[in-house]
């Protein structure tokens, strides 16, 4: 498969003008999310991720459900969190998707708690494999049987489920977030770092893949501010956070439920290291962490900046990213304007 360029489809109540500062116009809804994506299949993006936070904005499934019709050719790239779902519910939520659809749907697995719960990574991992397997069994075609601490149950797969699944895509900085990606993810997601820290991630997943006899995809997640000049997109940067108070963008970051996890707190060194302009590399600006508990990093620059950055992450082995940028429709007319005609994708072929 070759180059994938995704868009954000912004349910989690995550889209500003100006970070910080509420924009009613701009919070999650139906016509605001589904503009979003509609103009994403129109500029010619492969795919949209549709995030998924368990107080914020709307409900994913039901979200992706409702744009598998109002759509016709992007992909729906659609997170579930494995702590609030039971897994034969959730393998038939994803065949109707896929029924839906017409297989255009892939999974963004999220390694998630239940909303008061707290459970340590070890056990909270193992549950995801056990959820990750369960639904590929199910998927599959297979009859299901498992016996845990976490859930019990004896079935057989959804009638229209379609023998195969959709890609599952993962990410998670801990060792045991790796393990599990290593078992059981198509696509392994990043969050942005510093060039030869993505290099070193690389290395160790296809290392701690091939133990399992599998290979991996890459994929790498990533905000764009990109302008005609990288002066005007620096610019863009800075009235990004201008009105940003540090307690509110503290506040914002509090709001998720993986605030506390390795890759956020990889987001925050990330942050703390960069430069007096918030630069941690070239064209990789840390700003927009100040109000975001995950990703936090946005490639900053003109378009021959942008492409070449991303470039630059092909060569090292990413094949799929997932771009997003404030506010969501009208960065995605840059990126559909300036980036995606230079970038040969898989909605070219």
């Amino acid at each position: 498969m070759g180059l994938e360029i995704a868009w954000f489809g912004a349910l989690c109540d995550d889209d500003y003008e100006q970070l910080g500062v509420v924009n009613e116009s701009l919070r999650s809804s139906w016509d605001h999310c589904s503009a979003i994506v509609r103009e994403a299949e129109t500029w010619g993006f492969d795919s949209v991720l549709l995030p998924s936070g368990y107080e914020l904005g709307l409900d994913t499934v039901a979200m992706a459900a409702a744009l598998a019709r109002a759509t016709e050719r992007i992909r729906l790239l659609t997170a579930v969190r494995t702590g609030e779902n039971w897994p034969p519910q959730l393998a038939r939520q994803i065949a109707t998707l896929q029924h839906l659809s017409s297989d255009r749907v892939d999974i963004n697995i999220i390694s998630s708690d239940l909303a008061g719960q707290t459970v340590a990574s070890a056990p909270r991992y193992q549950r995801t494999l056990h959820v990750m397997k369960a639904v590929d069994e199910l998927l599959r075609g297979e009859v299901s049987e498992w016996d845990t601490p976490d859930f019990s149950f004896r079935t057989t797969p959804p009638r229209i489920a379609t023998g195969h699944r959709p890609a599952f895509y993962f990410g998670g900085l801990s060792p045991d977030a790796r393990d599990v990606a290593a078992q059981m993810a198509d696509v392994y997601l990043m969050w942005p770092d510093t060039t030869p820290a993505v290099v070193d991630i690389i290395r160790d997943m296809r290392e701690r893949a091939r133990g399992y006899g599998r290979t991996l995809r890459f994929g790498y997640r990533v905000h764009v501010i990109v302008r005609e000049t990288e002066a005007e997109a620096r610019e863009y940067a800075e009235y990004l956070v201008a009105a940003l108070d540090d307690e509110v963008g503290r506040a914002i970051r509090q709001r998720s439920l993986d605030a506390t996890s390795a890759g956020v707190a990889r987001q925050s060194e990330l942050r703390e290291g960069a430069d007096e302009d918030g630069y941690a590399e070239a064209n990789l600006w840390t700003g927009i962490g100040r109000a975001r508990s995950g990703c936090g990093a946005a490639i900053v620059g003109s378009a021959e900046q942008v492409v070449e950055k991303i470039q630059s992450y092909q060569r090292l082995g990413i094949e799929a990213f997932i771009l997003s940028g404030y506010p969501h429709l009208d960065e995605c007319r840059y990126v559909g304007e300036l980036v995606l005609p230079h970038l040969t994708h898989a909605a070219l072929y």
